[in-house]
């Protein structure tokens, strides 16, 4: 952990210095929701975590439970180590369009096939993210898709300024 010192979870909570390297993936029953432009956009009881040291969770919702037309594909396709590739949508509400703010995995790394065809959206692109009611903070760092709760310690990895989406 070379000089990071991890807040002790309380009651009820995780340490993101608890998650492995390579990230593990677990199901979720937790009710997610995001919301651009006033309108509630995904909505899920089926979602997936992705768990990996240092970072808040990454919740990926299956593509059926993202409102229909919002999903707008972009150019850009990224290659990471153990998730494999992820193309990039633009979310677009009447009157709003947020740039890059989806990932959806379209070709997943072997143990990581539960994610195929679902999408991740970036906290600080939307309204509002929310597990369980409670209304979540993005991940520090311009590049990273973890979404904190109250139920989740760090300090959490900011980035080194390399594009990790």
């Amino acid at each position: 952990m070379s000089g990071i010192e991890p807040v002790k979870p309380g009651p009820g909570q995780e340490s993101v210095w608890d998650y492995p390297r390579p990230p593990a993936v677990e199901f979720t029953n937790s009710h997610i929701e995001v919301v651009l432009g006033g309108r509630l956009i995904a909505d899920t009881t089926r979602a997936f975590r992705v768990l990996e040291t240092g970072h808040p969770p990454v919740y990926y919702i299956p593509f059926e439970d993202v409102a229909e037309g919002v999903l707008v594909p972009g150019d850009r396709v990224t290659y990471r180590e153990f998730r494999g590739e992820a193309r990039f949508f633009h979310v677009s509400v009447p009157g709003l369009e947020a740039f890059e703010a989806a990932k959806m995995i379209i070709a997943p790394g072997p143990g990581y096939e539960s994610l195929d065809g679902y999408v991740a959206f970036f906290a600080r692109a939307m309204d509002e993210c929310r597990v369980d009611g409670e209304v979540v903070t993005p991940q520090p760092g311009p590049y990273y898709a973890g979404w904190i709760t109250s139920k989740v310690v760090g300090p959490f990895d900011s980035g080194g300024g390399a594009d990790d989406r």
